[in-house]
């Protein structure tokens, strides 16, 4: 049986027998204290004895990004054996930590994507540190604040700093003892700055630094570190810490449990490989020691120390502000209400996204799979996106997708006018490292179920002798649901402002439906009074895109468009007719929205929920993407909702549920309406005439401009505008 000789900054005295590639070798751990030359009586007197020799602490070269210095008492141990190989893990440690972080990010991935990394330290761990910026979004390096005592903001420490200051740390670190370059836990003798561990998602490097140096809070933070042990786990626990990753192979132990984790140095581990080369006499090259460790078959061990943290799958979901009425209800940015809304839109606009919100306590019972989401809002509202290059919009969401992936969500719905600008989500879905779905599948179901039970409970009791009305038929949304209306009704009038492609949705409607009748035209007025049913979703602005006046008695209007096409001022005009929301959703388990998303309590729009039904599902693919959304998809996504018991939430109208009393109301009116044609005809004639009086508008917004009106005045405030920026840029740094 070889033999290894590990020696350690403890004082530990310890001999046993490890399983490593197939082999037992004895391994005897032998502390000096941090004393070189009790280090070179060590391995004088094991020099020739043992197989190799592994420096655990006490290296002999230190590394800083691309900058080399020796050791000065470091360096002089390798020279004390004559025939033994010394060994301090700097031969293996790079490559190993590199191949960690791949296997580790394939095995959970994003789970380093986007993170602000914190080195503790950098300093011999280059190959850490250059795998984990590739996936992260900023590293920082906390060597100056650990060994020198330095202040410690977010800026302190990053690249541009090590390369200026690198070259000084080595010199001072060269001659520093070896106890100041690997400290052991335990409390610091002077405290250093916390800020930076705050600001980092992610702190890699040694544990025992960590446990030294970092503060008792950690709470959702990742620590990456070469090595760790069962009672470091604990602490880490202690502080709150979500996810422990050990980066070094498992080594098991004889007499003790099977474990994953990497419970020992890079050291150790290349102490192993010297030792049980085919050929003692094979020089340890890079070379050689490439083709000892493509021997290794390990994962490294990610632990999830928060059991309420473990397993959890997590969905981003972006929001936006429907008119400038919502920037004003911010509390933020109430003192907004005084400045023109035309600047305060503008200026609003160009705020970053930033992370408002959460939505915990989803859990599926059918799988138990339980879910958490992430609301990321954008400061533009519609009419500003429609007024933009959409690659502004797109800019946006990219930087989104950057706050989603670091907080660990794998898919990002797309809410309200993001879903339709540009290309539909798209270019988005391409540019993002996570997945990206417009929502739009489970619109299209979730609408169609509550435009069904919206009818039942206006008294239709056949369907299929109804007449039904899309007002957007082009569109990503009005599309799938004529044709999907057309099975179930065959009776449609499409609309829209696109003749050329209504025509190619009429030939695809009649062949997919033999027997369908469908009407095509570019407005809908002329149709309005023979339609039961009425889908409304469409991207204008400023114009009115239903004259609700010429409605038959007891129609249905559901109104998909966010924000809406029609307005309550309308809907007040026809008591008789039903105008719905599209279909709210409700995601089983206990649900917390930590946001006001402009609906009642554990209620969520469906495109909402159709990202949160995915992540629960665990489809983590962009789903529902571009403007020809598919039958197919629109059908197993409602098979999900079913097996994962999401509910329509109650039909809603202008943000009130109905009742059943409010159905019984209209159903009578509407009759007594049929019922009286003279009577009709003189509400159809007194409502218009009201409607005359209401401003043309969609989306709540009217279709005149006022800024001008401001004139120098706005100039003015724009400079103190201006500041909404920089206040609300450094409110989403601090929730980041």
């Amino acid at each position: 049986m070889k033999q290894i000789l590990v020696i350690t900054l403890g004082d530990e005295e310890r001999t046993m027998e490890a399983s490593f590639l197939g082999h037992t070798v004895e391994m005897i751990r032998a502390g000096c204290g941090g004393d070189a030359d009790r280090a070179h009586a060590l391995i004088g007197e094991f020099d020739g004895k043992v197989a190799a020799i592994g420096l655990e602490g006490l290296p002999t070269q230190l590394r800083l990004g691309s900058l080399r210095r020796s050791h000065t008492a470091g360096s002089t141990l390798p020279a004390a054996a004559r025939h033994t190989p010394v060994v301090d893990g700097s031969g293996i440690r790079g490559g190993l930590e590199r191949w960690a972080i791949i296997l580790a990010d394939r095995a959970n991935p994003g789970i380093f994507s986007q993170k602000q990394v914190l080195m503790v330290p950098g300093l011999n761990h280059e190959g850490m540190s250059q795998a984990l910026a590739r996936r992260g979004s900023a590293q920082r390096y906390a060597d100056p604040i650990i060994y020198f005592g330095m202040p410690g903001p977010p800026g302190v420490g990053n690249r541009q700093t090590l390369d200026r200051f690198g070259p000084l740390t080595l010199e001072r670190l060269r001659n520093a003892p070896f106890h100041k370059l690997n400290v052991l836990p335990g409390v610091p003798r002077y405290k250093r700055d916390n800020r930076p561990f705050r600001w980092a998602d992610l702190i890699a490097g040694d544990i025992g630094m960590i446990r030294h140096y970092a503060p008792m809070k950690l709470q959702r933070k990742i620590v990456v570190v070469e090595h760790a042990n069962e009672d470091d786990l604990e602490d880490l626990k202690q502080r709150g810490v979500s996810i422990a990753i050990t980066l070094m192979p498992a080594i098991q132990i004889q007499g003790e449990p099977e474990t994953d984790l990497g419970r020992w140095s890079a050291a150790t581990i290349e102490a192993l490989l010297a030792a049980l080369r085919p050929n003692p006499e094979t020089p340890l090259t890079e070379d050689a020691y490439l083709d000892l460790m493509a021997n290794i078959q390990w994962s490294p061990a990610v632990r999830y120390l928060q059991p309420r943290e473990a397993g959890i799958h997590r969905f981003a979901f972006v929001i936006h502000p429907l008119s400038v009425s919502f920037i004003h209800k911010y509390p933020p940015m109430r003192w907004t209400r005084y400045l023109p809304d035309e600047l305060v839109e503008t200026v609003a606009a160009h705020i970053p996204p930033m992370h408002v919100g959460s939505i915990t306590g989803g859990v599926s019972p059918a799988t138990n799979q339980r879910i958490e989401g992430y609301l990321i809002t954008l400061g533009a509202t519609p009419r500003q996106m429609v007024n933009r290059d959409a690659h502004f919009t797109y800019r946006q969401l990219n930087e989104a997708a950057r706050i989603a992936e670091r907080k660990g969500a794998r898919i990002m719905g797309l809410g309200a006018f993001t879903s339709v600008v540009g290309d539909a989500g798209i270019t988005v879905a391409h540019e993002a490292d996570i997945a990206i779905t417009s929502g739009n599948s489970l619109t299209v179901a979730a609408t169609l179920e509550a435009a069904k039970q919206a009818m039942i409970k206006m008294g239709t009791t056949d369907l299929t002798r109804g007449k039904a009305m899309v007002v957007g038929a082009t569109g990503s949304i009005g599309s799938v649901c004529a044709r999907l209306l057309a099975q179930a009704i065959n009776d449609v009038v499409l609309v829209s402002i696109e003749p050329e492609k209504l025509i190619e949705l009429k030939r695809k409607i009649q062949s997919e439906t033999p027997g369908s009748h469908v009407t095509i035209a570019t407005r809908a007025d002329d149709h309005l009074g023979a339609c039961d049913l009425i889908v409304t979703a469409t991207s204008a602005f400023g114009q009115r895109i239903v004259d609700i006046t010429r409605c038959k008695p007891g129609a249905v209007i559901c109104d998909v468009a966010r924000p809406p096409d029609i307005s309550a001022a309308e809907a007040e005009l026809r008591p008789d007719v039903l105008v719905i929301e599209s279909g709210e959703v409700r995601i089983p388990g206990d649900i917390n929205i930590g946001y006001d998303i402009g609906l009642p309590p554990k209620t969520v729009y469906a495109c909402l929920a159709e990202t949160a039904l995915l992540a629960m599902e665990g489809r983590f693919e962009d789903y529902t993407l571009g403007r020809n959304i598919t039958m197919e998809r629109v059908k197993e996504i409602y098979r999900l909702f079913k097996k994962h018991d999401f509910q329509l939430a109650g039909l809603r109208s202008f943000g009130k549920f109905l009742s059943d009393e409010d159905f019984a109301r209209k159903q009578e009116l509407a009759a007594q309406l049929r019922d009286d044609t003279e009577r009709f005809a003189r509400m159809r004639e007194e409502a218009a005439a009201k409607l005359a009086t209401i401003p043309v508008s969609s989306k709540g917004i009217k279709s005149s401009n006022n800024m001008a009106k401001w004139g120098w005045l706005s100039v003015g405030l724009g400079m103190a505008a201006a500041l909404l920026i920089v206040i609300v840029r450094r409110q989403a740094e601090r929730r980041r």
